[in-house]
């Protein structure tokens, strides 16, 4: 594997890049979601140096770090240190996995006044990232180098003087980018910190750890809002193509736990028919033996998250709607745009925190962070079961 040079804060041997994960001051912090009796190291790099280029797209080389917890993350009740670098994975070129660098100087980003500046604790990947990454949004995507990743859970370390109701040391999650294809920040969440819109967060459900709320904002919104786009409502039947990716793990559960869906079917490969039944499912179809559009029923709305709108279209009752996220869109299937929104995070709150809904983590993961090349690699095979997460950051 071809290696990158040093002199630009990237690491020619994973023992290299393993020594700067490790190294560094550390602070030690207690997690509020775990005992007093664990306790958490969690490394600050306070020696930096400035350096903004563009990156050539040579591959560094990566070596697994396993962290001694998956729950830990920094503590909100803990003054931290904010430095003017940090570690993050940049592209400064459009392209494959391999445009991909780990960078321990990148500058920290400034926050505006309706924003608030979070120490990351844990990020998720979406197909959209990996679109980014490729360069299909050059028209109105921010100038590389780019710092990818929508999905954030961490703490508040820093607000802005506009904001109104977050404050230091809160524990927050959501989707950093309000448009998800235009107006893109430069500085995503795979990084120790980011700045995000006060109104784009929520705070993050006191019943999950930082790696589960991490993987919800893109997809529960998508989800959401395209429930909501359709005018689902109570006593309506749905059926989910792609049941249990991320985005079709939430629009079972919203479909049956929020807008009281009178029966919910999907698709899904053999080995996940129970897992999609056991989130909610009432019919549970094995695309690798039957048809959807074949087997005779109907229903009020079809959420295409997979791509087969055309077949979409023949298994929708009359005056009913097709949401169609990805692929060549059939009418009267139509496609939409997801808008972040915290105001959605906190109304679905109540049903995460209940156990109504749950976030579904693919049990490859979660990544550490010095995998988030491989991490990329694997949405992009599209065989990901729910989200796949960078946990722990860094």
């Amino acid at each position: 594997m071809p290696t990158a040079d040093k002199q630009f804060g990237f690491w020619k041997s994973g023992e290299e890049m393993e020594a700067v994960l490790n190294s560094t001051t550390t602070c030690l912090l207690t997690p509020r979601h775990l005992s007093s009796t664990h306790s958490y190291l969690l490394p600050f790099n306070l020696s930096f140096r400035e350096s903004r280029r563009k990156f050539s797209p040579k591959q560094a080389s990566v070596l697994r770090v396993f962290a001694s917890s998956q729950a830990a993350a920094p503590d909100s009740s803990a003054t931290v240190a904010i430095p003017s670098q940090m570690k993050a994975w940049v592209y400064g070129d459009y392209g494959g996995v391999d445009v991909l660098k780990f960078d321990t100087s990148v500058s920290v980003p400034e926050v505006k006044e309706d924003q608030v500046l979070i120490k990351v604790a844990a990020a998720a990947l979406n197909p959209v990232d990996a679109k980014r990454r490729q360069g299909k949004f050059k028209a109105t995507d921010s100038p590389p180098p780019t710092v990818p990743g929508y999905d954030v859970a961490g703490v508040v370390v820093k607000v802005g003087s506009q904001v109104k109701e977050l404050k230091e040391g809160d524990e927050v999650y959501g989707n950093i980018n309000e448009k998800a294809l235009e107006g893109l920040k430069q500085f995503g969440s795979f990084a120790e910190y980011t700045a995000v819109e006060e109104k784009l967060l929520a705070l993050k459900p006191k019943n999950l750890d930082f790696f589960q709320a991490a993987g919800l904002p893109l997809a529960i919104e998508t989800a959401y809002e395209g429930l909501e786009r359709t005018g689902f409502s109570a006593g309506k039947s749905i059926l989910v193509l792609g049941g249990a990716g991320g985005v079709g793990s939430l629009v079972i559960q919203l479909a049956k736990q929020v807008f009281g869906a009178s029966r919910v079917a999907t698709t899904a490969s053999t080995g996940k028919l129970e897992l999609v039944k056991s989130l909610g499912a009432d019919l549970a179809i094995d695309y690798t033996k039957e048809n959807f559009e074949d087997l005779g029923e109907q229903f009020d709305v079809i959420y295409d998250a997979v791509g087969q709108c055309d077949k979409a279209v023949k298994a929708v009752k009359e005056g009913g709607s097709v949401v169609a996220l990805t692929g060549a869109v059939t009418p009267p299937g139509f496609r939409f745009v997801v808008t972040s929104n915290g105001e959605v995070l906190k109304k679905l709150n109540p049903y995460l925190e209940s156990g109504k809904v749950n976030p579904l983590v693919d049990p490859k993961g979660p990544f550490p962070f010095s995998q988030v090349v491989e991490a990329f690699s694997y949405i992009e095979t599209g065989r990901a079961t729910g989200k796949v997460v960078i946990h722990p950051i860094p």
